[in-house]
């Protein structure tokens, strides 16, 4: 089955890693189904059914976002909040439908991976931040497969621009490849 990627970016056309990564799922629409909800929903008014038959019909789920005030962007938070409903997502009465399914997150960071650690700059590592999405699986009884990030730089490595951008390029093309390797790893 495929793989349903949800992508919560605010700001899509903004984005450098996340549109990136949206470009590169979309060349393999047999494998990945990319979902943005930010196109979906511009007036989040979210059809809760349809989500759930989208979720239900796929495999793999992965959410892709963008770390946001160390947290998802609200969006994501509402969709998880309307979606995973009692007696569906989790509870006695038929919430199994996350049951066993292999769920990861993708994320970018935006700071470098350095600043997520303890003796870092924001003292807790990106693993710790994102134990809310981890615990909300695991509730839901789904296989939670962990996270693939790709982490910022707060400022530009040395050298001339053109090395710079070209430097830039190549990580964003390596970051787009080892990110469909992690989902097709689930």
């Amino acid at each position: 089955m495929k793989t349903l990627v949800i992508v919560t970016h605010p700001n899509m056309e903004t984005s450098v890693i996340n549109k990136r990564w949206v470009e590169e799922l979309k060349k393999y629409p047999e494998k990945y189904t990319v979902h943005e909800l930010y196109k979906v929903y511009p007036d989040e008014n979210i059809d809760v059914e349809k989500e759930q038959k989208l979720i239900e019909s796929h495999g793999n789920l992965v959410l892709q976002f963008p770390i946001y005030w160390f947290h998802g962007p609200p969006l994501l938070k509402k969709w998880l909040d309307d979606v995973f409903t009692y007696g569906w997502a989790y509870g006695s009465n038929g919430g199994d439908k996350l049951k066993d399914r292999k769920v990861a997150l993708g994320v970018s960071a935006g700071i470098k991976k350095e600043d997520y650690s303890e003796n870092g700059r924001y003292r807790y590592t990106l693993e710790q931040i994102l134990v809310p999405f981890e615990t909300t699986f695991l509730y839901c009884n789904a296989d939670y497969r962990s996270f693939f990030a790709n982490y910022g730089k707060e400022s530009a490595p040395g050298g001339s621009e053109e090395e710079e951008n070209e430097l830039g390029t190549s990580e964003l093309e390596k970051s787009a490849q080892e990110y469909l390797n992690f989902i097709d790893n689930l």
